[in-house]
């Protein structure tokens, strides 16, 4: 069911949901969260279709933020919300709200925003594009437990790290981050089979891919080792060479499918790596609302470098400077042989 609503109020818009789901037939409001998008229109079908798909797993308030502030200084001084809410079959298991906030009205979206969000729930906002420098800062971030933001979508995705690194606060996390879940629980059970050392690592993905610089960050602070960050053709992350005494323990997936786990005196593997939707992100995101400090412990290490614009650059340990991961800045149209490396203190797409 669908219900269009021209120049409202969030009181409007709050009374127009009774009338929806009691034209329905469900009365009982049985939502566990509030899901707000930040989007603009070009990217507001896909968001929407995706936290749609994951409302399936977590039966959600959608509430999608779209600003519209106007070039003229008479369109900006017209402040208007316009809404759409859509209940039923139309919204996935929940509810959904398009918000379209008009003119000097687009500054003030968390004025619209606080009156719908459900009572006692915990709050989430997503920004698939274009995400503050400080989301936790953000007037809509400020009323959310959890801050998802994805950096493949920024200019510079690296760089994007290094600013996500900076203005980390508890609940904050990436889509970047999130990609590298199966790699991360791959690599993990492969070394719980063998307990042995790892002396050095190497990393294989796309430049400009932030994925692949998390998961070289997280290997370097967990297992306190140097990585190695060189540039593939992907897609995404290719490949993970993890050294050892007794050999190479290896993650390959050069098609983004399926992948070959080798381990020094077994038969390889192979396993599922798929590349995952976005809807899949979201949901996986949405099963746990308190703080990923493992996240926050691999986005802020050794963050200083990501600023670094050399195609090649090596960190020395010492006691007083801290490790750091190599840039991947440099353009995707170099050669695929261009290193950047990573030197790192301990061990997802």
């Amino acid at each position: 069911m669908k219900i269009d609503l021209t120049d409202t109020t969030s009181s409007k818009i709050n009374a127009a949901l009774i009338d929806a789901r009691r034209a329905i037939g469900t009365a009982t409001v049985g939502m566990v969260l509030t899901l707000v998008i930040v989007t603009d229109e070009g990217s507001a079908y896909d968001a929407l279709k995706a936290a749609s798909d994951a409302s399936r797993e977590h039966p959600s308030r959608i509430l999608a933020v779209i600003k519209r502030p106007g070039r003229s200084p008479r369109a900006r001084s017209q402040a208007r919300l316009d809404a759409e809410v859509r209940v039923g079959s139309d919204s996935g298991t929940g509810e959904t709200v398009v918000l379209r906030l008009h003119g000097e009205l687009a500054a003030q979206a968390q004025s619209v925003v606080l009156p719908l969000l459900l009572p006692d729930a915990p709050v989430v906002v997503w920004w698939p594009e274009n995400a503050p420098e400080n989301p936790a800062k953000d007037p809509l971030g400020a009323l959310a437990q959890r801050r998802i933001t994805d950096a493949v979508t920024a200019e510079n995705p690296v760089q994007q790290l290094a600013a996500r690194a900076a203005s980390y606060a508890p609940g904050d996390t990436d889509l970047a981050w999130t990609r590298i879940t199966p790699w991360r629980s791959m690599l993990a059970a492969a070394l719980d089979q063998r307990h042995v050392k790892v002396e050095s690592a190497v990393v294989e993905g796309e430049s400009y891919n932030p994925s692949t610089e998390l998961l070289a960050l997280w290997l370097a602070e967990r297992l306190k080792i140097k990585v190695e960050r060189t540039v593939s053709e992907g897609p995404g992350i290719t490949a993970v060479r993890m050294h050892t005494k007794d050999g190479d323990v290896c993650l390959d997936r050069p098609d983004g499918l399926l992948a070959k786990l080798s381990m020094p005196d077994q038969p390889d593997r192979m396993v599922a790596l798929k590349r995952r939707e976005t809807s899949e992100l979201i949901a996986e995101e949405l099963r746990r609302l308190d703080p990923d400090l493992i996240y926050a412990s691999a986005v802020r290490y050794g963050v200083e470098k990501l600023h670094d614009t050399t195609v090649s650059s090596e960190v020395v340990d010492s006691p007083t400077e801290k490790p750091t991961a190599a840039s991947a800045s440099e353009p995707a149209a170099k050669p695929a042989t261009k290193k950047s490396t990573a030197s790192a203190s301990r061990t997802q797409k």
